[in-house]
């Protein structure tokens, strides 16, 4: 049964102990009964019962703040279960007092019923707050876009089709010993069936990088012969899998069920990988980045290139952020694809125009985001200043625009979006995403963005 807190215990009254005046800060934050009753809602779609049968499980209070101690310190969840045992002051924080702190796959479990719409909901309640406190007025907007990356290796062709091989191969060795231990109505299991054929398709794989690192006459056919051996590896390894299949759907248990499930989810992933490398590296065709997998892990990973030399391409999503004065992230969105920046411009705005009840005073972007038509809309929704420097060629009227004082002064205030973008990643793991599929990716960024916000709001506070 879902509770919602523990019995109040002041642990500080137990043990005399200096207070961390931002902590108290954020555990008055945290009072709001709109933050507590978002998160309670997803944590009771659990089991059809969860609101009213079973024995007790974690406080939702206790869920709700043990996460945000996670990403407002970027912690694993391992770590955040040793270090709010071993703290006094996180266990006062946490409302936890001197009961047993959840187990990190207890809090894992919890954590991803928590949907991606509800933690907007929750960065909207902390801006609202953060306005009501007097820590931010909504006055300027500034806006800019970064790549928040997937948690996968740098794909290549021979890469992605050994984990394939790989995936399949692992659970075609679990799918045995549930295949084997029913050996009615499955007909005779034979070893060709189940063969592993990873080291194979490792072996192969090595030939291709052998073949590539080699200056010589035969480098680009002796990589397509290895190339077409491992497609091939790949290809039996499907042809496998999907004899299995139907051997677990045979099977009236649960754990062949569970794996006939996996297969069916990665068989199509696999398939693509063979194809985007028979038209790639066979045929010589260019692949668009669209029609691309560059992971069967994380095949929601999109491919990015921003024209960053140090980072020419880039793997996971572009996160477009939009900020207002007193360093609060007011709103975020994970872009499909790496559309234009120019069209976040209109939504950055729009959101701000009903977030706030009225549209900010200044408003400034990159050149990426110029435009006349972003340049008119913001004149017509009653941004006063609008702060867009044009790239290329310059008349002498809009030359004489961009050196007005206000113009100049507008471009350095929107120089500290960069800060913001690297305390983000820094501070709260927004470089690289930790989270499994695109639920998680979103999930991932929406913490990050909530806890920063929270702190920033409770040093304000905790400094006056």
């Amino acid at each position: 049964m879902l509770i919602e807190k523990y019995e109040p215990v002041n642990l500080f009254d137990l043990v005399p102990l200096e207070q961390d005046k931002v902590l108290n800060e954020l555990d008055q934050l945290l009072e709001e009964d709109a933050l507590f009753q978002d998160v309670k809602s997803d944590l009771a779609q659990r089991y059809p019962h969860t609101l009213t049968r079973g024995r007790h499980s974690t406080p939702v209070e206790v869920i709700l703040r043990m996460l945000v101690v996670k990403h407002l310190y970027n912690w694993s969840y391992e770590k955040t279960e040793l270090f709010v045992a071993d703290s006094l002051t996180l266990r006062q924080f946490c409302r936890i007092y001197l009961n047993p702190v959840p187990d990190d796959t207890t809090l894992i479990k919890w954590a991803s019923l928590i949907q991606p719409e509800t933690l907007h909901r929750l960065l909207e309640h902390v801006v609202v707050m953060a306005q009501r406190l007097k820590v931010t007025r909504g006055r300027k907007l500034r806006t800019d876009g970064t790549v928040v990356e997937s948690n996968i290796h740098h794909p290549t062709d021979s890469s992605l089709l050994v984990d394939g091989v790989r995936v399949l191969s692992r659970t075609l060795s679990r799918a045995r010993k549930v295949v084997e231990s029913t050996a009615t109505g499955v007909g005779l299991v034979t070893k060709k069936v189940f063969r592993n054929r990873l080291r194979s398709a490792r072996n192969t794989a090595r030939e291709i990088s052998n073949a590539t690192r080699r200056r010589a006459k035969d480098t680009r056919e002796r990589s397509c012969r290895a190339y077409q051996k491992l497609v091939e590896i790949t290809r039996k390894s499907v042809g496998q899998a999907q004899e299995v299949v139907e051997m677990l759907q045979e099977v009236a248990t649960e754990e062949a069920q569970v794996l006939s499930e996996q297969l069916e989810r990665f068989l199509p992933l696999v398939k693509q990988v063979i194809e985007q490398t028979v038209r790639r590296v066979l045929d010589g065709e260019t692949v668009p980045a669209q029609e691309k997998i560059v992971s069967i892990f994380e095949p929601h990973t999109d491919i990015i290139r921003r024209g960053k030399k140090e980072r020419p391409t880039e793997f996971g999503h572009k996160v477009w952020l939009d900020e207002v004065e007193g360093g609060i992230v007011s709103h975020y969105r994970v872009l499909a694809g790496n559309p234009q920046d120019e069209s976040q411009w209109a939504p950055s705005l729009q959101h701000h125009q009903e977030l706030f009840g009225q549209p900010p005073e200044q408003a400034s972007g990159d050149r990426g985001l110029y435009s006349p038509q972003n340049e008119e809309l913001a004149e017509v929704m009653g941004v006063r200043r609008s702060i867009l420097p044009k790239p290329g060629y310059h008349s002498a009227e809009r030359k004489q625009h961009e050196k007005l004082r206000w113009f100049r002064r507008g471009r350095r205030y929107h120089q500290g979006v960069e800060g913001r973008i690297s305390v983000l990643k820094r501070r709260h793991g927004l470089d690289r995403c930790l989270y499994h599929g695109e639920d998680g990716f979103e999930r991932w960024v929406g913490w990050g963005i909530i806890a920063h916000n929270l702190l920033s709001i409770g040093t304000v506070l905790a400094a006056r």
